[in-house]
């Protein structure tokens, strides 16, 4: 996990290096740069795959074609077996899609399993960005007439390039001579809509297995590190199923399971996870988070996550102070985002007009291709302000796949069906029966963030002027004057999602 930044055309070196400082908090374990004729990467690194060998930004043995990432390659083993073990020089899984690249040319992005926002450049000047599928890993651009700029988080853009800055989208590759350019979908188009189910709310052990299989896969396939890693768990069902795989995992391969929870005195989040953490046997740790500490973490929680939407804020005030504790003992950490997107488990999917399958299935899909500017922003940004890696298995392509060619109306409340009851199916026995059958609860509300956060919306400074941008609430007004002060001339419209409520 990194920071990257790259600018094509007529490069402004200090310019370049100072939008790379800006993000070092990203990558605070070595910086990198290359700057050949009209090109210019630089790289903030986080050591996690092999710590010595594996600096960016990463050239082939002729050192003439060049690589910057930002994030992870999980099948990085099966392309080295594929292209042929004696083309790598280290043990980093980014140096696999250097050369699927150099091989396949931009085809090459179809090889690559992961979460990614990458830049490959060649001394001929050859010079390729791209993002992955869902949007995992950040990514924002400038297109000036002189030069395109490129970087990880909207704080690195000078003042001036503000106004220009868009987020890049994601599946996408961008050349000079091509343009931009689709290599993947987030949701595959034949998902669109699932097929019907001949009897809803029943399956076969078939099914169960399957998303059962399928989940466990892209768990294991997150467990690689050099330097460790846990789990966030904060007591509901996903980061729980998640925390059970990774447990078994790490059982098996003889390595410790550190789980990290957080909440307000006496919150349901905390008393769940330490059910889990106990049933689990994992090294638990817990952070009771006071109002005070809320309240002081809120301004830098909303800095931190560059957006303003009240359900993020409210939500990633206990994932920082988490991520600050967490950073101290771990490089990465696996959390449950995106079971929600997948399994329908927000109360929202079970009323009108989502009552309807097709509907239910079309706001699904909508909600997974958003998250790259929601729920995975606030994601990657507590955990990056303190130089560690999240990583999101639920996310996965395979599961992606699996769980939306699943039949809507067998996610569908009914009588006797609790939300995603399919997913609480596959994992029976994985375990505690409180917690596999544990309503739903939004992470700010259960970690207690958003009772002890109302004194500091009802002190919220006024906006008087909020630049055309309409704000739903007097929360969302708050929060938005501590965005612009940080982020002043960024477009939200250009560079950020909302949720449909507040």
């Amino acid at each position: 996990m990194c920071g990257i930044v790259a600018a094509v055309g007529e490069v402004d070196t200090q310019l370049c290096r100072e939008m790379l400082s800006r993000i070092k908090h990203r990558g605070p374990d070595d910086t990198g740069e290359i700057h050949r004729g009209r090109i210019w990467l630089g790289h903030q690194r986080l050591s996690i795959m092999d710590v010595d060998g594996g600096a960016q930004p990463m050239s082939d043995s002729g050192g003439t074609t060049h690589l910057v990432a930002n994030g992870e390659i999980y099948n990085h083993r099966h392309i080295r077996e594929d292209l042929g073990h004696e083309l790598f020089e280290t043990g980093s899984d980014s140096e696999a899609a250097l050369h699927a690249l150099i091989v396949d040319g931009p085809a090459g992005l179809a090889r690559l399993r992961g979460m990614f926002a990458l830049a490959f450049m060649t001394d001929d000047e050859e010079f390729l960005v791209a993002r992955d599928a869902v949007g995992v890993k950040p990514l924002y651009w400038v297109r000036r007439p002189d030069v395109t700029l490129f970087a990880s988080e909207l704080r690195a853009f000078d003042e001036a390039d503000r106004p220009l800055v868009e987020s890049f989208p994601p599946g996408c590759c961008w050349s000079p001579a091509g343009g931009l350019v689709r290599f993947a979908d987030a949701v595959p188009a034949v998902l669109r809509p699932a097929h019907r189910a001949e009897e809803p709310g029943v399956w076969g052990e078939d099914l169960l297995k399957s998303v059962r299989e399928t989940v466990v896969t892209a768990v294991e396939n997150r467990m690689m590190s050099d330097v460790g890693i846990g789990v966030f768990l904060s007591g509901g069902l996903d980061s729980a199923i998640v925390a059970a795989v990774a447990a078994e995992y790490a059982l098996r391969h003889h390595q410790p399971l550190p789980t990290f929870a957080i909440g307000a005195p006496g919150s349901s989040d905390l008393a769940a996870a330490r059910v889990v953490a106990d049933h689990l046997g994992t090294e638990h740790h817990e952070i009771v988070m006071t109002a005070e500490d809320a309240v002081a973490a809120l301004p830098k929680a909303v800095r931190a996550i560059e957006h303003f939407d009240p359900s993020l804020v409210r939500s990633a005030v206990p994932n920082l102070l988490l991520a600050e504790y967490a950073s101290k003992r771990v490089h990465a950490v696996l959390t449950g985002e995106g079971a929600d997107e997948l399994f329908a488990g927000y109360d929202y999917y079970h009323e009108e007009p989502f009552t309807n399958p097709d509907a239910l299935q079309a706001e699904l899909v909508r909600t997974v291709n958003e998250l790259h500017h929601l729920n995975l922003q606030r994601c990657d940004r507590t955990t990056m302000a303190f130089g560690m890696e999240a990583r999101v298995p639920f996310l996965d392509r395979d599961v992606i796949g699996l769980a939306l060619s699943i039949p809507p109306e067998h996610k569908m409340l009914a009588p006797g069906r609790e939300a995603k009851k399919l997913l609480r199916d596959a994992f029976e026995g994985w375990l505690p029966e409180e917690i596999l059958r544990r309503g739903k609860e939004q992470f700010g509300d259960g970690s207690g963030a958003k009772d002890v956060l109302e004194q500091a919306v009802h002190a919220a400074p006024e906006v008087a002027d909020a630049d055309g941008v309409e704000l739903r609430s007097k929360e969302e007004a708050g929060f938005y004057a501590i965005w612009r002060k940080e982020l002043d001339g960024i477009r939200p419209g250009s560079t950020l999602g909302l949720f449909a409520t507040t």
